[in-house]
């Protein structure tokens, strides 16, 4: 399926903006602060964790964030559904107990529609890109099992993946 030129601008953009935030560099201090609605909490490796009333609500440690890193995480909430099947290989796993790559940007969608959203991938440029272009790929129409098959492709070389399982046959 042939993406649109809209689709193409998009990608490129988002992707240009990702690349040029990472060249200049990311802040990795993460907030602190704590509202009302957003319940802020650090986990056992260091990583940071904020409660969201939802998916479309993004996380206050984002808010000092270049754009391009925030619009991943946006991508990644629209796109958890496929994320959960793409192994994310910056050694996550073993250092963070990662089961895909959706685990770098969220720990947890609770049944009442709340996310528990993780800082991991605010400060890991292979994270960030895996995400970026399955969220893409996944937007011009490519199948779970072909995203798997290029990512781990692409990005195999990188250290040992997730133990992710292999998407269903569709």
């Amino acid at each position: 399926m042939a993406m649109t030129r809209q689709t193409r601008r998009k990608r490129l953009l988002v992707l240009g903006l990702l690349l040029g935030a990472l060249l200049t560099g990311c802040s990795s201090g993460a907030g602190s602060d704590e509202t009302a609605n957003h319940a802020v909490h650090t986990a056992p490796n260091g990583d940071l964790r904020e409660v969201t009333a939802s998916i479309d609500d993004l996380p206050s440690f984002l808010r000092d964030k270049p754009e391009p890193i925030q619009e991943t995480y946006r991508l990644a909430g629209q796109h958890a559904d496929v994320l959960k099947w793409i192994p994310c290989t910056c050694g996550c796993g073993p250092s963070a107990g990662h089961r895909s790559n959706r685990d770098c940007f969220i720990h947890e969608i609770r049944p009442d529609g709340s996310v528990v959203w993780d800082d991991h991938a605010t400060r890991c440029d292979i994270c960030l890109r895996i995400a970026a272009e399955a969220a893409h790929m996944a937007e011009s129409g490519k199948s779970v099992r072909e995203i798997r098959q290029h990512i781990d492709a692409t990005y195999g070389k990188y250290g040992p993946p997730t133990p992710t399982p292999q998407p269903p046959a569709s």
